[in-house]
This record gives C-alpha cells, structure tokens and sequence, in this order.
C-alpha cells in the first residue's frame, strides 16, 4: 500500500459541536440584576476523531440524541465545528482555499433523513438535480436535460420524471431523487444521515441494495448513520458506536456482532430482533439518556451501566486499542 492510499479521504480530529442557546428578554433583564443564569449549552459532540479510508463504508449507530448527525454534519461541511478539525485527503479542508476548497466541498456530499423535507416542493426534479452541476460549471445548460435523464437511469428511475415535482413520487421515490441530487457534483464522499429510516421494509432494501451498487459503479465512500444495527449490519465494513457525542466502541461489522466489547454496544445489540425458536424476554436499556445540557461526569454511560465502578463516575475512559483494528472506551478492558 503507498502512501497517498493509506491516507483516510476523510478524517476527523477532535471534533466537538456546542450549541449555545440564547437568552431571551426576560433572561437578559434578570442577568442584568445579577438573578440570571448561565447560557445553556449543549454538547451534542465531545472530542471525537474518526478516519474513514476511501471505499469503506463506516456505519454510525446510536440512540437518538447522541450527536451522530451533528457529526455527520460537521464531516460534511454543513457545521463548523467548535472544536477540532476535518480533513480531506489529508488536508485541513478549512485551510484550503479557491480551486482546492471547491474541490474538497463538492466531494464531499449528504442525503438527509426525509426524503420529502429535503426536496424543494417548487421545483421541478430537472432543476432539483440539476442546479448544483450547472451552478458549478460541471455540466452546459444545454446538455442539461440529458444528465439529468441519465442520473434518473442510475438511480432506478425513468428519465421522462425530471419534469415532475416531489409531491408526485413516493416515499422510495423521493429517497431516490435525494441520492441523484447528492451524485450530480460527482462526490467521492457521502454522508447518508438515516437516508432510509422513513422508508418501509421492503423499500429500505431496494435502497441498500442501490446504494452498494453505486458504490461500486462511482467508487464511493460511505459513512452510514443509522439508530438500526440490523441495517448497517448489511451495509457496513465497520461501525462505530456513539454515546451521548462520544465514541464509544468501534470495530470491524463481523467482530462487533460477534464479540461486542463496550456495555453500551451489548446492550444495543441484546436490542436488535432476531428469529429465533427460543424464549427469550426484552430488556430494553435502563434509564433514559442524559441530556446534552448537563452531561453526567467520567463516562456518559455509568448512570445506566449494570457494570459500572466507582472510577467510572469521575473518569473518561480513553478510546483505545483493544485488539487490531478495534478500539474500546471503557474501564472494564483496564482490569
């Protein structure tokens, strides 16, 4: 392997998001008498760092809330971190600037959640996928009409759709529609953020199964984030598991099914339905998760942990190696 293919196509160092909420008019009189309180802040990521080798597909996993989106996001150049920092083919993508700076912010692309939402419902599919490509100068207006006909083909749908609007497809449609946007400024990069988690069962499989098609066809990377460990059992080379803006555990897919490391991914996994002629009864993790605006000190998990220390309440385990190409964040592997 040379060195310029050992280099991730995306790498994050540190990175961590806060959000500040800010005071209203009765908040600011009251800070102003001294009875106020501080801003609420969110910490949505706490300092995580994440390579992904070009071709890979990266399985996100966690419960709602835990900051997998807004690291997503941060990944895709949607939010600017607080901390830390993104790199493209290993080049601070912020320090980069005119050709290189285009470059890097088109390879890099997203397909969100809802397939609807997403889709401006005033314009019509041509100009949806389309404005991007001609914007950018990757595609004359006159050949136009015939690349977005032939991204439709790529992506399952008839050419003759791009005069529609989004209201006139269905739900497995649009998500289709959502993908030919995201693959029109030819990325090499997507972040598909629950790109099928409002689909139905049998739609869900016909987008995997296009998008390990695509994969191939463009050479694409993928870093899948998803709260179902079943789907990305399917999908992923590796998954890294979040827990409330911290990583928690990552691993090759097999490993991880096999032999689950952290407290967190086993209880996770104890949650995924299987077939099975056995008895068994669900258990569902205790406890709520933490809030973002005051999370629990040492490790985010201790408060629900059935193995939990008295360490694990005043100090954050380090994400480290436990066996070639895993890495854990917990005081257990200490012992």
């Amino acid at each position: 392997m040379t060195a310029a293919s050992a280099t991730p196509i995306i790498e994050a160092r540190g990175l961590s998001k806060r959000f500040v909420k800010q005071p209203d008019l009765a908040e600011r009189l009251l800070q102003r008498v001294g009875a106020g309180q501080a801003p609420s802040v969110v910490h949505a990521v706490d300092n995580v760092s994440l390579a992904i080798a070009s071709g890979e597909v990266v399985g996100l996993v966690g419960e709602s809330g835990c900051g997998k989106s807004t690291l997503g996001r941060m990944i895709a150049g949607l939010l600017q971190p607080s901390e830390g920092q993104v790199l493209f083919k290993g080049q601070d993508r912020a320090k980069l600037a005119g050709a290189e700076a285009k470059a890097a912010r088109l390879a890099v692309q997203m397909i969100f959640q809802d397939p609807y939402a997403s889709l401006n419902p005033r314009k019509r599919v041509e100009s949806i996928i389309g404005e991007a490509p001609l914007v950018h100068g990757l595609v004359p207006r006159a050949k136009l009409g015939e690349f977005v006909g032939d991204m439709l083909k790529r992506v399952g749908l008839d050419a003759g759709f791009k005069g529609r609007y989004p209201h006139q497809f269905s739900g497995g449609q649009r998500s289709r529609i959502g993908i030919a946007r995201a693959l029109a400024v030819s990325p090499k990069f997507l972040v598909c953020d629950e790109a099928i988690a409002a689909l139905d069962v049998s739609i869900q499989a016909q987008i995997i199964n296009l998008f390990m098609d695509l994969r191939q066809a463009f050479d694409l990377t993928y870093l899948f984030i998803s709260h179902d460990l079943g789907v990305v059992r399917h999908i992923s080379d590796r998954i890294v598991i979040m827990y409330l803006g911290r990583v928690v555990e990552a691993s090759p897919t097999a490993a991880l099914f096999e032999t689950p490391n952290h407290p967190y991914t086993r209880a996770l996994l104890a949650e995924v339905p299987r077939i099975s002629y056995e008895k068994r009864q669900f258990q569902p993790i205790k406890g709520e998760i933490p809030s973002p605006l005051e999370p629990p000190r040492g490790c985010h998990f201790h408060p629900r942990c059935p193995m939990a220390m008295p360490r694990c309440t005043e100090e954050a385990p380090v994400l480290k190696v436990i066996a070639p190409g895993r890495r854990s964040a917990c005081h257990l592997n200490d012992a």
